[in-house]
């Protein structure tokens, strides 16, 4: 294994596998951000202007806090995370589909690339319409990957080109004249120089080619007079012709086009983001780009008939909310409504608009219920599915959960999304449901609240949550922890849970950009001394009920100390708002075929030295100085060591991963201005814990679209590093689709075993449906448990692939310098006869007064009239399938060439 990752790392570093970084290449990272930065600049720059605002743009270069700053986002941590989730998986094209020629337009396969593009493109727009963002970006950065490597690895640059190749993402349209299979296309390079290797006839007609690539010495062979695409680990950059085509970085055998390879690549990953755009709309787009306010308000609300006073409260608290803070840069993103009662669950409500959230609140009932428990975990695990990642979800319920079995895949869930889920749990088995059952059954009954509890507990303290127990009347005084986490600059700066309890210390140092410093702790019996830097002994504001207290403090930099005593299990929290957070993922070596370092989008590997990969956001000051895996439960650590990688990025390494459950424990110095004296610490900490695990669960690249109706074979494989024995497996969804994968694995000691899930969309479910496929592998005994968390969109296959029209019917003008004077027009917009239909006609550019109706035929009429002082109008036409097409008419002068679609 170390090899092949030494091979993979090779491979990274001659380019073999795309834009890289060597000598000072630009690597595909780095294009996807600045085309994403470039982009939404333009996008927010056209929202305030139809606004009537006034938009700064940022200085140069832009960064993603400077981005998130001018489109009045308080939330660049999003948009950073946003753009890194993208550039992941662009990144894992490289890892996963080295040998796949269709992924890098290697060996003349522009069909194979330009069918990834168009295939994965539909499936952001689908995505896109439903509002599922993560799924749009995900199989965003899967479709740049060959996009860029187009310009890297074809000869489009060689032949003259400074401007992208738009039909590269419109299926049925001509890319180039591509060369035969037959046609000779490259020569022998002069020794080491191969500028001039290309045939003078290729470059003469504008025949497009591309290198051919094997890094398999037995499949080394290419057809006769072919270009390779050259660099150490091409196996046929040695079968003549000699020498590659690739301007991969400078020292690629085309080096010397790099720079000219790079800029096409960027402006053809911001035309692709152009087009995407303008087939969401600029608002949904800025949300796909993670350019928000506040983070997502999130609930999931159990309906049965005791629960009245809960739902009246969420009413309360869901209207102070959006009373005080839309508007503000607190704003929530997003409103996400889940309810639950037995036998149903959802279904998910999710919406931006405050007052369609407020109706869906304000329609809930409370009925039904009465044999206890209920499908909490069912409703809980479909909010996770549905909302951000980093977001915070509130469940509440005064039942036991009747689908205990989804206690791993609810824990999996929300290690995957880094979610925080608190419980507000009222008079569990209320007097009103204990009625309902004989009094010979109260003793188990008790039992099975003490064991629901805990459950609750348990998920919320793995989460960084609350698990808050009050009666119903004291609901209301607790939910004001809603209101305060609904803040966009929310922090964790410290964390613990001490169960049975004990008499400890903890310490917290607060910076001076920390503000609204608050200390939540949940226990009975619970008594603390607070220690503020200056030594005092601080008595701060004390709100709480039940088991759950909220202390409000003066904020004071420094070291502050908490000083707990209790023999009860208790949690204990501190939270403030800053603009400085952190990012963080670990590192392993990847399952593909040559190994190198991927993110882990599971549980690391306990026991054995790890990496982990941390970024600092909302300064560009901030410097990390320590990184520590510190137990959730206990006071045992395990320190990194820290290396810094520029752009705000560290690589901390660790001689062990934990085995048992731990936060990541991040500190720093920030500093406001270049003197070293300035510099203040900070400290933060994930809120979220992390499981390390002996087992692992994988999964090949594969399609990640289902087809309405068709059965999708989900391959998995399952290993481990510890004892043998029989496996079990728990493959669910979150959208209750039909599917089947075996219950059970039998793997021998340090062995594997592999297993399938058969997965059906039903045949009417909606394109750009997203749906959540958790499989779990629990080693014998139930200690120890890995997963595997796949996004799948519901896709129907699309034929519609023509941009919608539109057509002149009259225009009138008699326009001079008198801005009184006005000027209209009138134009048809039709989908064709073989079209899916139209979804919007909307207006880019032009301040006049803009009106459409609906004709016979499926035609659009557009009506459009504004002063001679505003003598352009661009309009923007989408079919239902995000075909896109601009329509520009300008009054400047009275002919056909100043109109074009």
């Amino acid at each position: 294994m170390a090899g092949l990752a030494a091979l993979c790392l090779l491979l990274l570093q001659t380019g073999a596998l795309g834009f890289e970084i060597l000598g000072g290449g630009v690597t595909h990272q780095k294009i996807t951000e600045r085309a994403i930065l470039n982009a939404t600049v333009q996008v927010c720059r056209a929202v305030a202007t139809a606004e009537g605002k006034d938009f700064a743009f940022p200085p140069q270069p832009f960064t993603a806090e400077s981005v998130a700053f001018a489109c009045e986002s308080s939330n660049s941590r999003s948009f950073l995370q946003t753009i890194r989730l993208i550039q992941k998986k662009n990144k894992r094209v490289d890892l996963r589909h080295v040998l796949d020629a269709s992924f890098h337009f290697d060996d003349e396969n522009f069909a194979g690339g330009r069918d990834i593009i168009t295939a994965g493109l539909s499936a952001v727009k689908a995505s896109n319409q439903l509002e599922n963002f993560e799924a749009a970006r995900e199989k965003l950065g899967e479709i740049l990957h060959p996009l860029q490597d187009f310009y890297s690895h074809s000869n489009w640059v060689e032949l003259g080109n400074e401007s992208p190749n738009s039909n590269l993402f419109k299926s049925g349209t001509n890319i180039g004249n591509m060369a035969d299979e037959t046609r000779a296309t490259c020569r022998n390079c002069d020794g080491d120089d191969c500028t001039n290797n290309i045939l003078e006839d290729i470059l003469r007609d504008k025949i497009l080619t591309s290198g051919y690539f094997s890094a398999v010495p037995l499949l080394s062979s290419k057809p006769l007079g072919k270009c390779s695409h050259g660099g150490t680990f091409d196996r046929t950059t040695n079968t003549e012709p000699r020498g590659g085509i690739n301007k991969d970085n400078p020292q690629s055998d085309h080096g010397h086009l790099h720079n000219k390879a790079v800029n096409v690549a960027i402006a053809a990953t911001t035309e692709i983001l152009e087009d995407i755009r303008g087939a969401a709309g600029d608002r949904s787009f800025l949300q796909m780009m993670g350019i928000i306010k506040g983070r997502a308000l999130c609930f999931a609300i159990d309906t049965t008939g005791s629960m009245s006073d809960d739902i009246a409260a969420v009413r309360t608290v869901t209207s102070n909310i959006i009373n005080s803070k839309v508007g503000t840069q607190d704003e929530p993103s997003v409103y996400i409504l889940v309810p639950f009662n037995d036998p149903e669950f959802g279904p998910l409500i999710r919406t931006t608009d405050p007052t369609v959230f407020k109706n869906a609140i304000n329609s809930l009932t409370a009925t039904g219920g009465g044999d206890a428990p209920e499908l909490s975990l069912s409703g809980l695990q479909l909010a996770l599915t549905g909302a951000p990642p980093n977001s915070e979800i509130f469940v509440f319920t005064d039942a036991p959960a009747k689908d205990t079995h989804l206690k791993s895949t609810v824990l999996a869930l929300i290690e995957r999304k880094k979610t925080v889920v608190t419980f507000l749990i009222t008079n569990v088995l209320s007097s009103r449901r204990r009625r309902q059952i004989g009094n010979n059954q109260q003793q188990s009954r008790t039992r099975m609240v003490a064991s629901a509890v805990q459950l609750y507990r348990d998920l919320a303290q793995a989460s960084g949550g609350q698990a808050i127990e009050v009666t119903k009347s004291e609901l209301p005084n607790v939910t004001s922890i809603i209101t305060e986490s609904s803040s966009s600059s929310l922090v964790t700066l410290l964390q613990a849970a001490r169960n049975p309890g004990k008499a400890e210390n903890f310490t917290f140092t607060v910076d001076a950009t920390v503000k609204n410093l608050t200390i939540y702790i949940t226990g009975t019996a619970v008594s603390f001394t607070l220690i503020s830097p200056s030594g005092n002994t601080t008595e701060p504001s004390t709100i709480g009920a039940g088991n759950f207290q909220t202390l409000q403090l003066t904020t004071q930099a420094g070291q502050w100390e908490m000083r707990m005593v209790s023999t009860n299990p208790y949690t204990l929290k501190v939270v403030g708002q800053s603009a400085i957070d952190f990012l963080f993922d670990f590192l392993e070596v990847s399952q593909g075929p040559f190994g190198g370092f991927d993110v882990v989008d599971n549980r690391p590997r306990a026991g054995v030295n790890g990496s982990l990969q941390v970024t600092v956001t909302g300064s560009d000051s901030a410097t990390v100085t320590e990184v520590t895996l510190v137990e959730s439960s206990g006071s045992a650590e395990v320190n990194g060591s820290v290396e810094a990688q520029g752009d705000r990025n560290f690589l901390v390494h660790f001689d062990r991963i934990p085995s048992q459950e731990f936060v990541v424990l991040v500190k720093g110095q920030n500093s406001n201005s270049s003197s070293r004296a300035s510099s203040v610490l900070f400290q933060r900490q994930s809120p979220t814990s992390i499981r390390a695990s002996t087992v692992t669960v994988t999964t090949p690249d594969s399609s990640n679209v289902l087809v309405p109706g068709k059965s999708l074979s989900v391959p998995f494989s399952v290993t481990t590093s510890g004892a043998g024995g029989t496996f079990s497996i728990q493959a669910t969804n979150d959208q209750g689709f039909t599917s089947s994968s075996p219950s059970s694995l039998v793997l021998e000691t340090g062995g594997s075993a592999n297993g399938t899930v058969n997965l059906t969309a039903p045949v009417n479910t909606a394109s750009g449906t997203d749906v959540t496929l958790t499989i779990e592998a629990q080693a014998p005994g139930g200690g120890d448990t890995n997963y595997v968390v796949l996004r799948f969109t519901v896709l129907k296959t699309v034929t519609d692939f023509t941009q919608p029209e539109c057509k002149l019917l009259s225009l009138q003008s008699n326009c001079s310098t008198n801005c009184s004077v006005m000027w209209e027009l009138s134009v048809q917009v039709t989908d064709g006869a073989e079209g899916t239909g139209l979804d919007r006609v909307s207006l880019r550019q032009g301040n006049g007064s803009f009106n459409t109706s609906l004709s016979a035929g499926n035609v659009t009429m557009v009506s459009y009239q504004a002063s001679c002082c505003s003598p352009d109008v661009e309009l923007v036409v989408v079919d239902k399938v995000g075909n896109v097409g601009t329509c520009f008419f300008s009054v400047r002068c009275e002919c056909y060439r100043c109109i074009r679609l």
